[in-house]
């Protein structure tokens, strides 16, 4: 070379790193011109004096850059094209004043920017009665951090690939004994596969189970998240109205071509309703005679705090749809995310032995497994009992927060307002008896700083006015009553 590459053995940068960075200068101030040849390795350590790794080192990076090109039999040589001209070359202009053309998508991607499918802007509000959030504070972590230092310790194999997607089998009898136990759910432990919350259940229930076109039965109000996926995927939906004993079965008598009936019986989204005894057995006894597939979701059946459910014979919960189907017939959805934390990300799903494999495929294809280590610590809170003792206390505190909230709107609201679905979960529902529009009474809500959720967006059709959905178990017993203060000095 025709130019002095200078070298400090002491300087905190490497010898490899000082070369490469000389080189590359020469090559872009032109000292070192395109297609012009470079010495060999051998050659530039002995001018150099320095080893031939450390130039090896230097050559391989200018090679893996796009500045150094090898040919073979010939030896090593500078791009005529270099990298640096590529990154600040200009674009082509077009020519004409055609529009840039949009981006094929398929038919699910442009299913996506339907109005109905859009995601609501994230709240920020002083006192947010949005639902779906637990009392985060109150999750014992403590607890918890033991339990994932017991399976930090040289436990590789959590770290590994797991050997069935289906999820780690001690979580799946764990969940499997719960279930009988709690809600008289009736299946093996292979029945319980692990996914990632309860919408990815939802999400693979519906891509096999749901083809372009086919009809879909939810509730009108029902789950907006549900709603979302079914459209995605481009399911004709049909709405079945709701009173205070949940879904009107009767309403179904005349549909005999659906394939999936979606169905939140426990505690009915938003209205809190929860689907009578007599109902189950006729929405059980509808389905085998269609032939259509229900999916339960028990979304927060673990909340519930006391009075007589109609159709049952005493005040236990009525069974889950799943342990009264002698036919088959039911998929049934839980999620640990309302009773644990929504971060942990694992929920489960409950299918007919027909469907095992199937959904163990599709949750494969999805996204391989959910994470080994987590559905280990969780097992182990379940069999310790830990689940039960946080339920029992949670339990406690939402029904306090539940009167809490109870008593501040009939104080503070009297007979402006009518409050359903009080007994169960962890959120309810209110009709307003105000002249105000739902835009009207958010926008004056959120000037105060206070974060309520308006239920028209639940409505497939016949939308109403003025129903509010209220969560408390995040909020504090002051700040519920200070938020219920704030509301009706805004909208009376």
């Amino acid at each position: 070379m025709d130019f002095a590459i200078a070298l400090d053995p002491h300087a905190v940068l490497p010898l490899h790193r000082q070369l490469y960075e000389e080189l590359r200068r020469a090559i872009l101030t032109g000292r070192l011109l395109p297609k012009q040849q470079i010495p060999s390795t051998r050659a530039l350590a002995k001018s150099l004096g320095i080893s031939r790794a450390t130039v090896t080192l230097s050559y391989d990076q200018l090679l893996s850059e796009g500045y150094l090109e090898t040919i073979v039999g010939s030896g090593t040589f500078v791009c005529a094209e270099l990298p640096d001209d590529l990154l600040q070359s200009r674009p082509v202009e077009p020519t004409d004043d055609k529009p840039t053309p949009a981006i094929a998508l398929s038919t699910y991607g442009k299913s996506l920017s339907s109005p109905d499918l859009s995601r609501p802007p994230s709240r920020m509000a002083s006192i947010d009665f949005g639902y779906g959030r637990p009392a985060l504070e109150q999750f014992p972590m403590e607890l918890w951090r033991r339990l994932v230092s017991r399976h930090c310790r040289y436990q590789f194999e959590l770290l590994d690939y797991a050997s069935d997607s289906g999820g780690y089998m001690p979580l799946r009898e764990a969940i499997a004994h719960y279930l009988a136990r709690i809600r008289a759910v009736q299946c093996d432990p292979r029945q319980v596969v692990i996914v990632n919350g309860s919408q990815q259940a939802l999400d693979l229930v519906t891509r096999l189970l749901v083809d372009r076109g086919d009809r879909v039965i939810l509730e009108n109000p029902g789950y907006l998240g549900a709603r979302r996926v079914f459209l995605g995927y481009g399911a004709t939906l049909h709405p079945a109205p709701v009173d205070e004993q949940g879904l009107i079965v009767k309403a179904l008598e005349s549909v005999t071509d659906a394939k999936l009936v979606y169905v939140t019986p426990s505690h009915q989204f938003p209205t809190g309703a929860v689907l009578s005894l007599t109902r189950r057995l006729e929405l059980l006894t509808w389905a085998q005679k269609t032939g259509a597939l229900i999916l339960e979701d028990d979304y927060d059946s673990e909340y519930r705090y006391g009075g007589r459910l109609q159709g049952s014979q005493d005040n236990r919960p009525i069974p889950a749809l799943q342990g009264l189907d002698q036919s088959h017939s039911v998929l049934y959805v839980g999620t640990f995310s309302k009773v644990l934390f929504p971060a942990l990300r694992i929920g489960y799903l409950v299918v007919p032995p027909s469907l095992v494999d199937l959904v163990i495929q599709a949750k494969w294809l999805s996204d391989r497994q959910s994470p080994l280590l987590e559905q280990a610590i969780l097992t182990d809170f379940i069999n310790e009992g830990h689940l039960e003792r946080h339920i029992r206390r949670m339990r406690t505190l939402y029904d306090q927060r539940r009167q809490t909230l109870v008593q501040a709107l009939t104080t503070h609201f009297g007979d402006k307002l009518t409050i359903v679905g009080e007994n169960a979960g962890i959120h309810l529902m209110v009709r307003l008896h105000i002249p105000l529009s739902d835009a009207e009474i958010l926008q004056r809500a959120t000037q105060i700083g206070v974060g309520i959720i308006s239920a028209q967006p639940c409505y497939l059709m016949d939308k109403r006015q003025r129903e509010l959905i209220f969560g408390y178990a995040q909020l504090s017993e002051p700040e519920i009553d200070e938020g219920v203060q704030r509301l009706a000095k805004a909208l009376l």
